[in-house]
C-alpha cells in the first residue's frame, strides 16, 4: 500500500520540509500518519468510505492523504472551489467526510452540510499534523490494511467536453507510477523536490511528492507558488529538481534576466500536464542553464505515460519523449496500430493504468479498444519510439474538412519575438464551418496583422489564423492547463459584453 513508501527512506532522513515549520523525517511522518488513522477509524471511518480533502498545500495535505488512503478512498479537492462545485464532487465521489483547515473553507463546510462529517487538520505546537472533529460518521472502526487493488485515489476528469467523470486509482497504480518517475529521473535520498504544482492533482501529489518519496529524498511544500521566493526556496533548501506546468516555467523566466542563484543546484526541471513550447524550451535552458524534460502525463495513467531522458539521452523539442515503461501505440479510428509517422490516438497499457471510469460504462466503451485505453490525444511515434502530441482530438479544427491542429500554430506564434502566449482554437464559419483564431498575450509591440503575416511566412494557408485577439491573460484551469474550448468561450463572453 502507499503507506510503505514511508519504510523506502531512512528513519532519521527529512522527508518533508515546510516554510515556518520543522522538519519531518519518515520516522516522524509515518508515526503521524499511524496517529491519523487510527483518529479516522475512530471517528468511524474505514475501507470503502470515501474521505474528501480541501486542504492547502503543506504537510497537512500529504499526512492526510496518506492516513486517508490507508483508511478507505482519498479524494482531494480544489480548496478555491465554491459551494456549488464542492457540492457537485462530494455528492458525486459519495464522501463520508470531509478534511479541512482548522480556519476558513467557509464555502466548502457550507456544502458539507449535516451529510458529510468535517474534519480538521492542523498542526499542534510541536509541528506535528492533528485531526479534530466534533462528531463522528459512526462506530469506531478497526484497522483494516488496503490490499494493491483497492482504490486509494478517486480523482476527476477536467471536464473539458463533457462531465466530469470520476478516475479511480488503486494502491497498485499510484505505486508503480511513482516508481516510474523515480526510475525515469534516477532519483535518489540525496534528492530534493520543490512541490509547486497542487496536491489535488496527480502532478503535484504523484510526480513532485510520492516519487521522492518512494526514492526515499525529501519533498520541499511552499503552502503555494511564489516567483518572488522561488529561487530564495531553490537556493536555502537545496532542491535539485523541480517539476511544473509550462505556465509556471514561463513566468519564471519572464522574472530572470540573468541565472538566478540556486538555479546551478538543479539537475534538471520537468514540465508535464499541458503542451511546452519548442521555444519556451530553448530560452529555459539557456536562461537557467539546465536541461528541462518534457513529460505527458494524464489522470487516468496515475500521472506520467512519457518523457524525454535525462543527459547523455537525447531529449527532443516539441516531442514528450519515450514511453516510461508504459506501452505507447498509435490506433487509427477501427484499433489497429499504425507504423511510425503515422498520426492517430495516443493509446496506453501499463500497470499505473486505471481499470475504468466509476460508473460510466459509456465512457468506458469508448474508451477501451483490444486492452488499450485511448486517451483522446491525437499524435505521433518517430522511429526511435518519441512520442509528438498534436491535441485533443476534440480540440481539432475541422476547417472546411481540413484537420488542423491548434498546437502547430501556437508553436508558430510562440516564435514572434513579441509574443508571450499564443492559444489557437476553432471560431464558427458559414462558409467552413470552422475558421482558425487565437489570442495572444504579447510583451512587446505586434498588431493582429503582423501576427497573421508572420503565420503566413511559415504556415500553409488553410492553417493560418483569421482572426488573433491581443489579450491581456490566457483563462487557464487551477492547475494551469489551457482548455481552448474555455478560452473560445471567455473571448467570445468579452466580445458580447
Amino acid at each position: 500500500m502507499i503507506l510503505d513508501l514511508l519504510d523506502n527512506g531512512s528513519s532519521t532522513h527529512t522527508a518533508i520540509s515546510a516554510a515556518g515549520g520543522p522538519p519531518v523525517t519518515y520516522a516522524g511522518l509515518r508515526a503521524q500518519v499511524e496517529a491519523l488513522v487510527t483518529e479516522l477509524n475512530r471517528l468511524g471511518l474505514g475501507r470503502g468510505d470515501r474521505i474528501a480533502m480541501a486542504l492547502p498545500n503543506g504537510p497537512e495535505v500529504i499526512a492526510s492523504f496518506l492516513a486517508a488512503s490507508s483508511v478507505g478512498t482519498a479524494a482531494p479537492l480544489n480548496p478555491a472551489y465554491t459551494r456549488d462545485e464542492f457540492k457537485f464532487y462530494l455528492e458525486d465521489t459519495g464522501a463520508r467526510a470531509l478534511i479541512v483547515p482548522p480556519a476558513g473553507l467557509a464555502e466548502a463546510r457550507a456544502a458539507a452540510g449535516d451529510n458529510v462529517l468535517i474534519v480538521e487538520a492542523g498542526l499542534d505546537a510541536g509541528g506535528q499534523v492533528r485531526l479534530s472533529s466534533k462528531g463522528t460518521a459512526g462506530a469506531t472502526r478497526s484497522r483494516d490494511y488496503p490490499k494493491a487493488g483497492d482504490v486509494a485515489l478517486i480523482l476527476h476528469t477536467s471536464g473539458t467536453t463533457s462531465r466530469p467523470k470520476r478516475v479511480p486509482l488503486s494502491h497498485a497504480n499510484l505505486l508503480t507510477s511513482a516508481r516510474n518517475v523515480a526510475a525515469t529521473y534516477q532519483l535518489t535520498p540525496e534528492d530534493v523536490s520543490l512541490c509547486v504544482m497542487p496536491l489535488f492533482h496527480v502532478h503535484g501529489l504523484v510526480a513532485s511528492t510520492l516519487a521522492t518519496l518512494f526514492a526515499g529524498g525529501t519533498v520541499v511544500v511552499p503552502p503555494k507558488f511564489n516567483p518572488l521566493s522561488f529561487w530564495p526556496t531553490v537556493r536555502d533548501y537545496r532542491a535539485t529538481w523541480y517539476s511544473a506546468v509550462p505556465t509556471i516555467h514561463q513566468v519564471l523566466l519572464s522574472r530572470a534576466k540573468t541565472r538566478p542563484a540556486g538555479a546551478e543546484q538543479l539537475r534538471f526541471i520537468r514540465s508535464c500536464s499541458a503542451a511546452l513550447s519548442p521555444q519556451t524550451m530553448a530560452d529555459l535552458e539557456e536562461r537557467f542553464g539546465i536541461p528541462l524534460l518534457e513529460a505527458y502525463g494524464m489522470t487516468e495513467a496515475a500521472h506520467q505515460m512519457a518523457s524525454n531522458p535525462l543527459p547523455p539521452g537525447v531529449r527532443k523539442a516539441g516531442s514528450v519523449g519515450r514511453g516510461t515503461a508504459v506501452e505507447i501505440a498509435i490506433l487509427n479510428e477501427r484499433g489497429d496500430e499504425m507504423p511510425p509517422g503515422a498520426t492517430g490516438e495516443v493509446s496506453i497499457k501499463g500497470a499505473n493504468v486505471f481499470g475504468g471510469y466509476e460508473g460510466n460504462s459509456e465512457a468506458n466503451a469508448e474508451s477501451f479498444s483490444h486492452g488499450w485505453f485511448r486517451t483522446g490525444d491525437q499524435g505521433h511515434l518517430d522511429s526511435q519510439g518519441y512520442l509528438t502530441l498534436v491535441g485533443r482530438i476534440k480540440e481539432l479544427i475541422n476547417r472546411g474538412g481540413e484537420k488542423i491542429s491548434p498546437r502547430e500554430i501556437d508553436d508558430t506564434l510562440a516564435t514572434h519575438p513579441a509574443v508571450a502566449e499564443a492559444v489557437c482554437f476553432g471560431i464558427p464559419d458559414r462558409v467552413y464551418g470552422e475558421q482558425v483564431a487565437a489570442a495572444v498575450v504579447l510583451d512587446g509591440e505586434a498588431s493582429e496583422k503582423d501576427l497573421i503575416a508572420h503565420c503566413r511566412s511559415s504556415l500553409s494557408d488553410f492553417k493560418c489564423p483569421t482572426t488573433i485577439y491581443i489579450v491581456e491573460s490566457i483563462p487557464r484551469t487551477a492547475t494551469g492547463k489551457i482548455q481552448r474550448r474555455n478560452v473560445a468561450a471567455a473571448i467570445a463572453e468579452g466580445r458580447s459584453a
